[in-house]
């Protein structure tokens, strides 16, 4: 693995009408890396516990339809997750929806820090200072329906995250709703709570950013991928010609 980096960039087309958008995926893969044992089977390693489904995808449908950016993440939420501040409960998991983690128990958390997390974010700021007027996707997926939690009901289409900065959300939140989706404002998560790589890199900066939940089940498949690209696509481009 020499030379390898925990996560992948997709480089802008600087006269591309989406050259100043950068696409963050915090959790594009479940790729384990050598000397790390989980402990679970790969039947668990495909489920949502361990890569948002269908998120890469989008992303890169993006890309190729607008020119920008993006960072993938090239480590399992798993292994750690990057949407989480670095002391913050379940940075390793021990269990997720139900699901044992035994190789995560006594985990060194500090040299996963040092190898994949550190790395990531460094990654992550580097991208965003090479562009001028940057705006930010931070694009995830949610399953419609947990293990542990039946009897939840996550009917929407796309959830839209955001902390104190909601600029992005008011412009696209209406923009989804002509599209003919199901929108859930602060749903299936709030962002209040989990928008840890969007308070670093865009909140606290104050650089304009989109958080975006699509359900898993409506881009499994190529159709679904493209639909939810096309949709997406004018929203980014609005948000950022109002905002950036």
């Amino acid at each position: 693995m020499s030379g390898w980096q925990p996560y992948e960039i997709i480089r802008h087309k600087p006269d591309a009408a989406g050259a100043n958008i950068l696409i963050i995926a915090d959790h594009a893969s479940n790729h384990v890396p050598d000397g790390i044992e989980l402990g679970i089977t790969p039947e668990d390693l495909a489920k949502h516990i361990a890569i948002d489904i269908g998120v890469a995808d989008v992303t890169r449908a993006l890309c190729a339809s607008l020119g920008c950016g993006a960072m993938l993440a090239g480590v399992s939420r798993l292994v750690i997750d990057f949407n989480r501040e670095e002391d913050a409960q379940g940075l390793i998991p021990t269990v997720s929806d139900g699901v044992a983690i035994p190789g995560n128990v006594g985990a060194d958390a500090e040299a996963r820090l040092a190898a994949f997390y550190r790395p990531y974010h460094a990654a992550v700021a580097r991208a965003v200072d090479t562009l001028a007027r940057p705006f930010i996707l931070s694009l995830h997926s949610f399953t419609p329906s947990l293990a542990t939690m039946p009897e939840q009901h996550r009917p929407w289409d796309i959830g839209i995250l955001y902390n104190t900065d909601d600029r992005a959300a008011r412009i696209a939140i209406p923009m989804l709703i002509d599209a003919g989706l199901g929108v859930g404002d602060q749903l299936p998560y709030a962002g209040t709570a989990l928008n840890a790589t969007m308070n670093l890199h865009a909140e606290a900066p104050g650089i304009p950013y989109l958080g975006v939940e699509m359900r898993q089940d409506h881009i499994g498949s190529g159709a679904g991928v493209a639909r939810m690209a096309a949709v997406l696509a004018p929203v980014l481009l609005a948000c950022s010609n109002r905002l950036a």
